[in-house]
C-alpha cells in the first residue's frame, strides 16, 4: 500500500543516482523502487527503507556517490517544474533575497521527499543554518560513522548554483550519527556584501 508521503521525485532521483553510479545492481534494486510503482507513485516507506539500507553496505562509498548524484537530479527537476515566470523572478532578484528565495524553494524541495519533513532557515551574514527535522535518510536503528543526510546538502548546493548564486551546504550534524539533529550550513558566496551594497 502506498505512504503518501514519500515523494516520486525522491524516489526517482534515487532510481536515476543508481542507474549512473551502479548500473549492473540496478535490477536489485528495481525489485524494491520497480518502474511501475514509481509511475503510479506507490513506492512506500518499507522499499524506500530497504533501498537506503542496502546502499549503506555496498561500501566503496557508494552511498555517498548515490545520495549526492540524486540530491543533485531532485534540484534540476525542481528548477525544471517551476514556471518561466517564477524562474525569471528569481534569477532577476538581487543576490541577498535571490538567496533568500532559494533557501524557501529548497525547503519546498525537503517536504516534497517525505510529507514529514521539514527545512527550518536561518540567514546570518551571509551564512545560512538549516535545520533538517525528520530527515527520512537519518532514521537508523544504529549509529553510523559518516553522515547519512547528504543528499540534501547537494540538493542545496546545486539549487542554488543553478541560479547562479555560488554557494556549498555542508553537513554540520547528522541524527544517523547520534546527534540530535541534521543541520547543515550553507554559506551563501556574496549575499551579504551585496545586501550592504544595496543599502549604501
Amino acid at each position: 500500500m502506498r505512504d503518501p508521503g514519500v515523494g516520486r521525485v525522491l524516489v526517482a532521483s534515487l532510481h536515476q543516482a543508481i542507474a549512473d553510479v551502479i548500473p549492473t545492481r540496478l535490477g536489485f534494486y528495481e525489485s524494491f523502487l520497480d518502474p511501475e510503482g514509481m509511475r503510479e507513485g506507490t513506492i512506500g516507506l518499507a522499499p524506500l527503507y530497504a533501498v537506503l539500507s542496502f546502499l549503506r553496505q555496498e561500501g566503496d562509498g557508494v552511498y555517498g556517490r548515490i545520495t549526492t548524484r540524486a540530491g543533485h537530479y531532485a534540484a534540476d527537476w525542481t528548477a525544471v517544474s517551476m514556471s518561466p515566470v517564477h524562474r525569471a523572478l528569481v534569477k532577476a532578484a538581487p543576490a541577498w533575497l535571490r538567496g533568500r528565495l532559494l533557501l524557501r524553494l529548497a525547503g519546498q524541495l525537503v517536504r516534497s521527499t517525505y510529507r514529514g519533513s521539514r527545512a527550518v532557515s536561518r540567514m546570518r551574514r551571509g551564512t545560512a543554518s538549516v535545520d533538517l527535522r525528520a530527515s527520512i535518510f537519518c532514521t537508523v536503528r544504529e549509529r553510523v560513522p559518516q553522515p547519512l543526510c547528504g543528499y540534501y546538502a547537494a540538493a542545496f548546493t546545486r539549487l542554488l548554483t543553478l541560479f547562479s548564486l555560488p554557494a556549498r551546504a555542508e553537513v554540520m550534524a547528522c541524527r544517523g550519527t547520534g546527534e540530535a539533529t541534521c543541520t547543515l550550513r550553507v554559506a551563501l558566496a556574496g549575499t551579504d556584501q551585496a545586501r550592504r551594497t544595496e543599502a549604501a
